[in-house]
């Protein structure tokens, strides 16, 4: 049906039909939104006839469409046909109007800008069907404001505005205002149009120069003063205010060589203003002549095309004279005077004058700083007195100058002060000394000491010096003691005796070289010492009798050292206690483990034993064969042996004990000790010795007097053994011993069990 219809209405639509409605009596009805849904009571159908009526105009915007259902039924309420689904699809009609998304458009584009910069985009909206004619929009500039010249142009399909002009110029017109357009069916006279409004701000950029308003200025100032304003310079920019294209920085081309002024810019009015920073001297230059140049803070756009970019303005500085109190110039002024001199002696002086007339007359002088109090000064004329004596190698001196503060004043009262440094010349008032007084020789390491002189007077009246002894001429000094010249301030005293250890007094003569002298007593410890620290620890220098200190880490040696002997010492006890507690026993299964394998399987010594051949003594006696003794014991975990040999040697299973090894050798040599073993030596012999020999002899042969194929055999030890023990022929394990494991066999022995059990 068509969007926003005139009626009339109740308005016919469609008519629905079933094909049985020739065999049947059919009602007709219809459910869905716009029935029995919101919108309700929009659609209704003719229960009789299934005409489909709409009772109200519909608007597309709201509602697209409507998916209704119909339902064919007889009276009775049998449904002959399933229900029908009916769409009903609202024609669009152009009812709205495209609309802006803003009511007012603002852009800014920079002035002097290319033809063709984008400036914005504009864009619109209609709510009709899209994709139909009813939402093709087109846009359009109506009107300019100021109309001429046309400097902007618009996409029709996009809304993009931009330049077709370069001659934006913010300075002439900063603003422009157009009035646009957009148009429904494709800008067709018949379609649907709206208007809005653009304003397109001019963007300021750095075009216009910064210059002064006059070329040349002349300002003046008083000589000595610093700190002041002297000039403000003004600039004028048709750039925007208040922006960097606008702000302007000044600069001093020439003239401030001597860095006396500055210029700087005032935020508030962008004026430059001119200072002096450095005091000025009439007297030096009575006018001083400047450059300056101004700038902006952003660079200038047009550089490239512009052959200045700097605008120049000249300055003149006249310098006025000021009367100026007396000038101490320079300010350190010296005079030389030699130490000693009589007091009352008069010298030159400190010496101040007037820059305008450059003479010391009318100056008054007066002393601020004196520290030894040795001089006085004329009030006058600036001369000193000498009021004290002059000691050039006095505590305070520096390089021999003393300095001495004056002030000057003229007769206004203004005044200068400076500083007068005394050079004092040297004499020779002093003689060298020895500073070190106590001298210590470690007799039994060194036989002579180092001493140095020193003389407190210049270079001119000091070394080199000349050392001697000082002596009476019935003391025997130099019969004892000996110097030697080292270098120009150094001698090496030696002793020549054998002198006993003591403190000695050995006065030495020092002399310089202008022949002034000084004699310096020595008091010099022979020490029995390594080093003078050695010495400086004892009262006593020649016995050491004095106190002798232990140091810290000595002190920790002697701890560690008896902490060492205690833990070997409970070692020892601890170690002989458990030994004791250990006695060596015989396994219970002695009988069955005398002779075994023994893990010595390596060729003996080349003895021949007899295979029988033992001979057997009591335990701790030497029990000899035919090839030796009965092998050596070794107690507590040692291993005891018995081998035999004939032509060869068989190793035989050792006897164990519990944890020990017990070994008798018939080859060997040495006492046997088994005195911890459960069984005594004799029982063992006893026990062993009737099966040993027929074991033996069977090893030896066969009956065709060959050896068995087992005589000679390596086995290795491999933990326990088979409860069946050896089936060798050296076995001694009687036939009906230790045969009840073959009662207890599994399945697939049994049948070799009974075998060997009926043999």
């Amino acid at each position: 049906m068509q969007e926003n219809s005139l009626g009339p209405f109740p308005l016919f639509l469609q008519q629905i039909q079933s094909d049985t409605a020739q065999n049947y009596t059919i009602f007709y009805s219809i459910r869905g939104p716009g029935v029995d849904r919101e919108p309700t009571n929009l659609f209704y159908v003719e229960r009789d006839t299934g005409n489909l009526y709409c009772t109200r105009p519909v608007d597309r915007e709201e509602y697209e469409s409507f998916e209704l259902i119909a339902f064919a039924t007889t009276p009775d309420g049998y449904t002959p046909e399933l229900p029908l689904p009916l769409v009903i699809r609202i024609e669009d009609e152009n009812d709205n109007y495209p609309i802006f998304t803003e009511t007012t458009y603002v852009f800014t584009v920079s002035e002097n800008c290319r033809v063709g910069s984008t400036v914005g985009q504009v864009c619109a909206t209609d709510k009709d069907e899209p994709d139909t004619m009813h939402t093709r929009l087109k846009y359009s500039i109506i009107e300019q404001l100021p109309a001429y010249p046309t400097l902007f142009s618009m996409h029709p399909a996009t809304g993009v505005i931009t330049t077709s002009s370069s001659q934006l110029d913010r300075e002439l017109i900063d603003k422009y205002q157009l009035k646009i357009k957009v148009q429904d069916m494709d800008g067709q006279y018949f379609g649907l149009q709206t208007t809005s409004t653009c304003i397109i701000n001019i963007g300021d950029v750095n075009d216009n120069l910064p210059t002064f308003t006059r070329t040349s200025y002349v300002t003046s100032v008083e000589e000595n003063t610093v700190d002041v304003e002297i000039l403000r310079v003004t600039v004028e920019d048709k750039d925007l205010m208040n922006t960097v294209n606008w702000r302007a920085n000044y600069t001093i081309l020439k003239g401030n060589e001597n860095g006396n002024f500055k210029i700087v810019t005032d935020p508030k009015t962008n004026e430059g203003v001119l200072c002096v920073v450095k005091p000025l001297n009439y007297e030096e230059r009575q006018q001083v002549n400047l450059q300056i140049g101004v700038v902006n803070e952003a660079p200038y756009s047009k550089e490239a095309s512009s052959q200045s970019v700097m605008s120049t303005a000249t300055v003149t500085v006249n310098v006025k004279n000021q009367d100026e109190g007396p000038e101490c110039s320079p300010a350190v002024q010296t005079v030389q005077i030699k130490e000693n001199v009589p007091v009352g002696t008069k010298s030159n002086g400190y010496k101040a004058y007037d820059p305008e007339t450059r003479s010391s007359s009318g100056i008054r002088y007066k002393k601020l700083t004196d520290p030894k109090g040795w001089v006085t000064i004329d009030e006058n004329e600036g001369s000193i007195t000498i009021f004290r004596n002059l000691d050039r190698e006095a505590e305070s001196i520096r390089d021999g100058i003393y300095n001495i503060t004056i002030l000057a004043s003229d007769k206004d009262g203004r005044t200068c002060t400076g500083t007068l440094g005394i050079t004092l010349e040297d004499e020779n008032d002093n003689g060298p000394v020895i500073l070190k007084r106590t001298v210590v020789i470690c007799k039994t390491v060194l036989s002579s000491a180092d001493i140095v002189a020193v003389d407190p007077d210049g270079p001119t009246n000091g070394p080199p010096f000349d050392f001697s002894l000082e002596s009476d001429p019935d003391s025997d000094l130099e019969r004892k003691w000996r110097l030697v010249k080292i270098n120009d301030t150094a001698a090496r005293l030696f002793f020549q005796e054998d002198l006993p250890f003591g403190t000695y007094r050995v006065p030495v003569r020092i002399t310089d070289r202008h022949g002034l002298s000084l004699i310096t007593p020595l008091n010099v410890i022979l020490c029995d010492c390594v080093t003078e620290n050695d010495c400086a620890l004892r009262t006593d220098a020649r016995t050491g009798q004095g106190e002798v200190r232990l140091g810290k880490w000595a002190i920790l040696a002697i701890l560690l050292g008896i902490a060492l002997l205690f833990c070997i010492l409970f070692t020892l006890v601890c170690g002989g206690t458990g030994a004791a507690k250990q006695p060596k026993v015989f396994p219970d299964d002695l009988a069955q483990q005398n002779l075994i394998v023994s893990n010595t399987e390596a060729p003996g010594d080349d003895k021949i034993c007899p295979t029988n051949g033992f001979t057997t003594h009591t335990v701790g006696s030497s029990a000899q064969g035919i090839c030796g003794t009965l092998g050596s014991g070794v107690k507590n975990g040692g291993q005891e042996t018995i081998e035999m040999a004939k032509s060869g040697h068989q190793t035989l299973e050792p006897c164990r004990g519990t944890g020990h090894h017990h070994t008798l050798d018939s080859c060997r040599g040495g006492p046997v000790e088994v005195d911890n073993c459960r069984y005594t030596y004799s029982e063992w012999h006893n026990l062993t010795q009737t099966h040993l020999g027929e074991k033996v002899q069977l090893c030896n042969q066969d009956d065709k007097h060959k050896h068995a194929q087992d005589y000679v055999l390596t086995y290795n030890y491999e933990g326990k053994g088979s409860v069946a023990g050896s089936i060798g022929c050296c076995s001694e394990r009687l036939e009906e011993d230790g045969l009840e494991f073959l009662d207890h066999l599994e399945p697939k022995f049994r049948t070799l069990a009974e075998a060997c059990m009926k043999r």
